[in-house]
């Protein structure tokens, strides 16, 4: 993206044995390119005023594991803490219990299939155990 020549090759870059001028030089450079390329944009106050919160998962769970479909932005699965593994097909605006009917107190992981993203595998318990005493 930038010409900068730069006198030595990455391959035989070694930072322990480096002078601090020439690591001051390096960490210069680096920076420079890391923020002349990667600025941020920036946002009126006026822009965020309409946006409301709203709730955006199962109602009545506390979730402990999401996976989504690598590709597809709006589907997702969720993993409840009281049970149940939840779908949304419209990125979180509807969703449906798809695991309602299996003898599960807890989901606490997981994955969709990387070969088959009809596939879910999921894993039970609790993986944040709360107590109750002091």
């Amino acid at each position: 993206m930038f010409p900068i020549a730069i006198g030595f090759k990455f391959s035989n870059l070694n930072l322990m044995t480096m002078k601090k001028p020439q690591l001051l030089l390096l960490i210069g450079i680096l920076t420079f390119l890391l923020t002349s390329v990667c600025t941020a944009q920036k946002v009126e106050l006026s822009q965020l005023k309409p946006l409301k919160y709203r709730h955006i998962g199962p109602l009545g769970n506390r979730v402990i594991s999401v996976a989504g479909i690598p590709g597809d932005p709006l589907t997702y699965y969720v993993g409840a803490a009281s049970g149940g593994i939840w779908k949304t097909v419209d990125g979180g605006v509807n969703w449906k219990a798809i695991f309602d009917d299996k003898p599960v107190h807890s989901i606490g992981a997981l994955a969709v299939a990387p070969f088959d993203p009809q596939i879910v595998w999921a894993g039970t318990g609790e993986s944040f155990i709360r107590s109750n005493g002091a």
